[in-house]
């Protein structure tokens, strides 16, 4: 399934905005749920829900979904900061926790 497909099958995302820290709880990035970042801030809102946070599960899940993105990202590093945030999880082991304003 390509990644717009998946999408629709998530449950809404509320909030407008989602912050992720590390385990020092250091802020790490920002996720708006605005136009051009709605699909990844539903995407990390999903994957905080089912696994409690960023964890190198949830990383993989998120890795499946964005799909034909996830090869983009892999491709070009850079072009898609929420794909290679994943791939920074998964790699390094680490667990980023979520808060959702």
């Amino acid at each position: 399934m390509s990644f717009a497909e998946t999408l629709k099958t998530l449950p809404e995302a509320r909030g407008a905005r989602l912050h992720l820290h590390n385990a020092a709880g250091a802020g790490v990035a920002a996720i708006d749920n605005a136009a051009g970042t709605a699909g990844s801030f539903r995407v990390y809102a999903y994957l905080a829900a089912k696994y409690g946070g960023i964890s190198p599960a949830a990383a993989a899940e998120g890795l499946a979904i964005f799909a034909e993105h996830t090869d983009d990202a892999r491709l070009n590093p850079g072009r898609h900061p929420n794909i290679d945030r994943l791939l920074a999880v998964q790699a390094a082991g680490d667990t980023l926790a979520v808060a959702i304003e």
